[in-house]
């Protein structure tokens, strides 16, 4: 006899994405808030970065782990403990009166979003029947997703114009009590049955880490240059990075099977993931800072900005799911690629004295377009070729490689930006003229990640994995 659906499946999806969109927005909730956080905790240009890569580098280092510790200790139990300390950090974020103590509040939020977001989307997988039922839940889901950088940047101009920037974190606070506090009443638990009961929380702490030295060394590279003590910490990090795969190989449950990765499509997908990543991260992380510091904006005049290429992404993704199923993923992809590269390279042209008509706009056109035509594809071409049981395992591994593309993408950007920046500062260059040029220099690298990225589209993707994708997989970020 079929089960009877759960009655309150709709308030508990309430439920979730309201909690849901709050790590959504985190990412992109502190862009316009950056010029404010440097003021006022006095950062260095280096360390600003780690306030969205520290982030993202947790969040997407610990979200496999997270996601299979729902699984096995239980989905409900492992979302109430990420809300109530993701509230937590977010307090301490808000209440952070340093700059380390802000970056490690940011460090422990994203280690708590990789422990609340997978749960979201199993429970709503065991909560809704596969099919139509399903697809609107995860619809909405994903819509959530795609509207949370619109309302993110908006709401973060705002909080920060007219309460302070700590209010970007205090925010959290009241939303994840009321969540938690309701989540008892309409969300069932759920485990998954037939796993081996164990997780590989080494492997995940060995890849964080040697994710961590990396960015470190290439945001210190600039105080340090390129001499031994740079090179010792990125041998630090391969060394790290060797370790994590002797792990996984070895490992009963690895995080990550090494034999995942001898399908190529979804390989290749991870690829481009990890480019988009780090075009997308670094493109909003610099554009902030040039919106205020160069231009004069206000945080909310900069979140008003934004809503540009945020509503034109939601829209574009809508035209794009029409458009893999008529054309096929590969070419929406590839399109996708080249308007971000030509968005990026509009991007290189930016002024002193730069209008945003002229400046901003048309970029922020075709990156939106490019957003949606390559966030959608991605996705499902990451979920290409796999088993229903792998589904799980390729939609979390998206959603960390795009994660850790932006905490890379952020770090290399800023290197690129500050050390021109400094170096013309030093021949007697304006400030101001100074870090316009610095932008420059690094959209024209984010230029050359996206071509990296239309390459892997190209040559990597395989049309006949592309037609064998799970039904009911969804990606988990």
């Amino acid at each position: 006899m079929e089960e009877a659906p759960d009655p309150r499946r709709w308030k508990a999806l309430a439920v979730l994405g309201i909690a849901y969109l709050m790590v959504v927005l985190d990412v992109s909730i502190v862009n316009v808030a950056l010029p404010s956080i440097q003021r006022d905790l006095a950062f260095a240009p280096e360390d600003l970065q780690w306030v969205v890569s520290g982030y993202a580098l947790t969040f997407g280092g610990f979200l496999l782990l997270g996601g299979r510790m729902g699984d096995l200790l239980g989905r409900r139990r492992l979302f109430m403990i990420g809300l109530a300390l993701f509230a937590a950090f977010s307090l301490l974020a808000g209440f952070a009166t340093s700059d380390t103590m802000l970056i490690v509040a940011r460090i422990l939020q994203g280690a708590a979003a990789a422990i609340l977001a997978p749960s979201v989307f199993s429970i709503v997988t065991v909560t809704f029947a596969e099919g139509a039922e399903r697809n609107k839940a995860l619809g909405i889901l994903g819509a959530i997703a795609g509207s949370g950088a619109a309302i993110g940047v908006l709401l973060g101009g705002v909080l920060t114009e007219y309460a302070g920037w700590e209010w970007i974190f205090y925010v959290n606070a009241p939303i994840g009590a009321i969540a938690l506090a309701l989540v008892p009443r309409v969300v069932r638990e759920s485990r998954a049955d037939g796993l081996a009961r164990s997780f590989d929380a080494g492997g995940a702490v060995v890849i964080t880490a040697s994710l961590m030295m990396l960015v470190y060394a290439l945001t210190q590279a600039n105080n340090n240059g390129w001499g031994s003590a740079t090179v010792g910490l990125l041998a630090g990090s391969g060394v790290l990075l060797a370790a994590f795969v002797a792990i996984e190989m070895r490992q009963a449950s690895p995080l990550v099977p090494m034999g995942f990765f001898r399908k190529r499509t979804p390989t290749g997908a991870n690829i481009i993931g990890l480019g988009l990543g780090t075009m997308v991260f670094g493109m909003f992380y610099l554009l902030s800072l040039y919106m205020q510091d160069v231009l004069g904006y206000s945080a909310l005049e900069a979140g008003l900005g934004y809503l540009a290429v945020a509503l034109t992404a939601i829209l574009a993704s809508g035209v794009a799911q029409g458009l893999v199923t008529r054309l096929g993923v590969k070419p929406v992809l590839a399109a996708g690629m080249v308007l971000l590269g030509v968005g990026l390279l509009l991007f290189t042209q930016i002024a002193v004295d730069g209008t945003y008509a002229v400046h901003l706009l048309p970029g922020f056109l075709l990156v939106g377009v490019g957003l949606g035509f390559s966030f959608v594809p991605v996705s499902i071409a990451a979920l290409a070729g796999v088993t229903p049981r792998e589904a799980g395992l390729a939609s979390g591994l998206i959603n960390t490689s795009q994660q850790i593309g932006g905490a890379l993408g952020v770090a290399i950007l800023t290197t690129v930006a500050t050390t021109r920046f400094e170096g013309l500062v030093a021949g007697g260059r304006d400030p101001a003229a100074a870090a316009t040029d610095g932008y420059s220099l690094a959209f024209w690298v984010g230029v050359g990640f996206a071509a990296a990225s239309l390459a892997a589209t190209l040559l990597l993707l395989r049309r006949r994995e592309l037609e064998t994708v799970p039904a009911g997989a969804a990606p988990v970020g």
